[in-house]
């Protein structure tokens, strides 16, 4: 074992993947290794080796080649333009225009259609506010008074509501799967190495760089940078390298219900209350409020399906008149990323571990931003030569409160 293990290795205590049984150290080095090898991870693979600045090797580690947890697999994938923020609009929109191009297209089923942003009298000068944003941003989105929400969604009951926001032409949803498998397909066709494993620890230097991973099978793999792209899994990795990362996994929970009257020219819905839905073929889905919404462990996908009855049924109900006589036909569980700091994702390397990078805390985004948030850092990458060296931390995500690599 090199010396540099000697800081993870502390007091004389194995660590996990030296009491593997299975444990043998490798004759093997990447490039670049990314823990995660969902639709994050896959993509981050996808832009580096696409990039013609970048000739080295590179290795995705995702124990689930089936991708059953994922939040590629257990995501709504809707994407969306109407942020609150510029820079958020602009990583959406690049990722909607991915979508559009060969080879996505016609294998994603990219579905164009609106999100519908509802509000009361007391939600009305914030969606006006975030409308006068997108606009800026050049966003197609129209405010509708409330007796204009009656004419173009006569199947909406608008009684309680002043205003709604929608668009044309710029949101809608797709085949969050589908994507993940087309980003895996053609990252192995280039020569990417899928390693069915599980990142376990890092071993760093003692200036703290990264200079291999540990897997549970494989041991030890030397590689130049690592990325964090684990989703819910990131924050235990990053505690191994010494960094506080504020990302927990919190639960979300979708039924699929179908009904007998038929809602034409249905947009994805944001009630007021935070319940959402929207139509996936010839039947329906929703999301219920999440509140309160605790930090769960990342093993737990359990449902509560209570909460159909107790908490979507009423608001639906009350919203569209004809989802009284809905029926429920199924329901699942996934997980969001979430950054509890400031709710917006870590990308970039980290301060004073500058071969670490995070590619984590996507949120509801993981399925919209992933292709333009890592063009965005990956050009950094193999610009700088990645096999040697990232000179400087991201200034968007220098620091946050509790991070012990904060200056």
């Amino acid at each position: 074992m090199p010396n540099s293990a000697a800081k993870i290795v502390s007091g004389g205590v194995l660590q996990p993947w030296q009491k593997c049984e299975r444990y043998r150290e490798l004759d093997s080095e990447f490039s670049v290794l990314i823990a995660g090898g969902g639709v994050i991870g896959s993509a981050c693979a996808y832009y580096l080796h696409s990039n013609p600045n970048f000739s080295g090797s590179i290795a995705i580690v995702e124990p689930d080649p089936n991708y059953t947890y994922a939040a590629s697999a257990r995501s709504a994938s809707s994407i969306r333009q109407q942020f609150s923020t510029p820079v958020n609009i602009a990583l959406s929109a690049f990722g909607l225009s991915v979508l559009r191009q060969t080879p996505f297209h016609s294998s994603v089923g990219l579905m164009v259609s609106s999100y519908l942003y509802l509000a009361t009298a007391a939600g009305r000068s914030a969606l006006e506010q975030r409308s006068a944003i997108q606009r800026a941003s050049q966003v197609p989105v129209a405010l509708h008074e409330r007796a204009e929400l009656a004419q173009h969604y006569p199947w909406l009951d608008t009684s309680d509501l002043a205003a709604g926001a929608d668009t044309v032409g710029v949101e809608g949803w797709f085949d969050g799967y589908a994507l993940l498998k087309l980003l895996r397909a053609a990252n192995e066709r280039a020569g990417v190495s899928y390693l069915r494993d599980t990142v376990i620890g890092f071993e760093q230097s003692q200036d703290r760089r990264i200079v291999a991973a540990l897997l549970h099978q494989h041991g030890r793999i030397g590689c130049g940078s690592a990325v964090l792209a684990a989703g819910t899994r990131s924050r235990e990795l990053a505690a191994g390298a010494g960094v506080d990362l504020p990302v927990f996994a919190r639960k979300r929970t979708v039924f699929v219900f179908s009904c007998p009257v038929a809602i034409p020219g249905c947009p994805l819905v944001i009630d007021p209350s935070g319940l959402w839905f929207r139509p996936e073929g010839a039947r329906f889905l929703c999301g219920v409020p999440a509140d309160p919404d605790p930090n769960v462990s990342p093993d737990d996908f359990e449902v509560d399906h209570s909460l159909f009855d107790s908490v979507a049924w009423p608001i639906l109900a009350r919203r569209v008149p004809a989802f009284e006589a809905v029926r429920v036909t199924s329901a699942w569980a996934g997980h969001y990323d979430y950054n509890v700091f400031d709710q917006n994702a870590f990308v970039g390397p980290v301060p004073e571990i500058p071969n670490l990078l995070l590619a984590s805390g996507f949120r509801v985004m993981a399925c919209n931003m992933p292709p333009a948030s890592v063009v965005a850092w990956l050009n950094i990458l193999s610009m700088a030569n990645i096999a040697r060296s990232i000179s400087r931390p991201c200034p968007m995500r220098a620091t946050w409160p509790g991070s012990r690599c904060a200056s």
